[in-house]
């Protein structure tokens, strides 16, 4: 599969008609369904049960399930899954387990009250946000093996727009749910969060019945799996153990071993450059992200005003800014993209600022609003796209892991400190310090385009 290089606007819009383009929009839906049902919306349930905010910064950790996916990324790569494997095909059979998995963890955050059993909520939040991993490293394998380098802006951005859907449905959806049957406007009930969040389970079905329908991509055995295989078995040939601990050995070598490997090999000295890169580079959005829903709560905003136009329009408004990043990273380039996603980032939280001195003020939120969710669709896309080149077809479950876990693994650990933040210095000086961590991201930025653009000139 090859794309043409476009000559026109017109002609790059022709990109999200392609089959595989088109059918990322209900994967992507599967994908964004957990993801707020166990960070933001569930900050917005924890805060209305009386949980204070310092609590709530620390259970920001459940997501650090997305961080370390990579330690059982080579499993969902390689290891087959008795009877689902061989019915399905390996990327299909981990996305089915994962999502029923998904469903019944959200069942079970459903039956518990956090203002009576904060532990048992946290169980079942880490039990979604494990299977939600497991969905997304399958998924990010099934994106990259599907199309061509060409087309994954493209797919990042039809994937992000069902992606963004489901959010719209995690977060105003299970807020317009639970605020519809909330007899006491006033005061905190378990009900209408618990009747909210079962909706959600079954919504999984989505998800579920779509993994029935797709195709396996058309990926043939890689012979660069073969040739690490043969390394690994000329050099425990000679080793004194058992057979079948040689082949056992073989295996671990080939998934463990050889990913890593490869982009080592691959990169060389830029190798570093670009996991720090990708380290920091969404860490202004990721830890804003943490303190936004108790930001609405104290600021006095409604539910229905937060699900309107944080979840819903916000949304949209990112849905927007991702077609436009999808279109840009073929226009532009993926680097160019990169580096005006990094800095709308950075800069629109500023606003924030703006809009805590102002206190309740829908009209000033609408305008933030409208700014930050459209530069981060435009900085997702062209990261994601980003992050798929860099991958080898031979390893992409693993290697995208590798990179999307560290991508999360530091701003959602300083974003578990954020309410302690909040606490001491208030939320104005929060959110200049967000925009302040995307300074760094920048320079990464233009020194991996140097680099870059030195490997092609060779």
């Amino acid at each position: 599969m090859t794309a043409s290089s476009p000559s026109s606007w017109f002609q790059a819009l022709r990109i999200y008609t392609h089959p595989r383009v088109l059918g990322m929009l209900s994967l992507g839906f599967s994908a964004g369904l957990p993801l707020l049902l166990i960070m933001g919306t569930l900050s917005f349930w924890l805060r209305e049960a009386g949980i204070d905010r310092t609590t709530i910064g620390h259970l920001s950790w459940v997501g650090l399930a997305y961080s370390f996916k990579w330690l059982w990324s080579p499993l969902v790569d390689r290891m087959p899954l008795p009877l689902l494997t061989r019915l399905l095909g390996r990327r299909r059979a981990w996305l089915l387990l994962s999502q029923i998995v998904i469903a019944i963890a959200l069942t079970g955050m459903a039956f518990t009250d956090p203002a009576v059993n904060l532990t048992h909520l946290v169980f079942f939040a880490l039990a979604v946000a494990f299977a939600s991993a497991t969905q997304d490293i399958a998924l990010d394998a099934y994106r990259i093996e599907a199309v061509a380098v060409e087309l994954q802006g493209a797919m990042a951005a039809t994937y992000q727009a069902g992606y963004r859907v489901a959010m719209i449905l995690a977060s105003a959806g299970v807020l317009w749910i639970a605020a519809s049957i909330d007899a006491t406007a006033d005061a905190y009930e378990h009900a209408p969060w618990q009747f909210a969040y079962l909706a959600m389970a079954a919504t999984m079905a989505i998800g579920i019945v779509t993994t029935l329908i797709i195709r396996e991509p058309d990926v043939p055995y890689s012979r660069t799996i073969s040739e690490n295989e043969i390394i690994a078995q000329q050099i425990v040939a000679h080793w004194h153990v058992p057979a079948h601990i040689k082949v056992m050995l073989v295996w671990l070598y080939g998934a463990l071993i050889a990913p890593f490997r490869d982009f080592i090999v691959r990169h060389g000295r830029q190798a570093l450059l670009i996991l720090g890169l990708i380290a920091l580079y969404r860490i202004s959005d990721v830890v804003m992200g943490v303190m936004s829903n108790p930001f609405y709560v104290d600021m006095g905003y409604s539910k229905e005003e937060v699900a309107t136009i944080s979840k819903v329009y916000g949304v949209i408004m990112t849905i927007a800014g991702a077609a436009i990043g999808g279109i840009l990273t073929v226009k532009i380039g993926i680097m160019r993209s990169l580096f005006l996603g990094a800095v709308l980032s950075a800069a629109t939280n500023l606003l924030f600022v703006w809009l805590a001195g102002r206190g309740h003020d829908v009209s000033g939120l609408i305008f933030t609003i409208s700014a930050d969710n459209l530069s981060a669709g435009i900085a997702s896309s062209a990261f994601i796209a980003y992050l798929s080149g860099l991958t080898n077809a031979a390893y992409s479950a693993t290697q995208y892991a590798l990179f999307s876990s560290v991508m999360l693994l530091l701003p959602k650990f300083i974003a578990g400190f954020s309410g302690q933040f909040v606490d001491a210095y208030g939320y104005e000086f929060f959110f200049i310090g967000t925009a302040l961590l995307g300074l760094p991201v920048l320079i990464l930025v233009w020194l991996a385009g140097q680099a870059k653009f030195e490997m092609i000139a060779k």
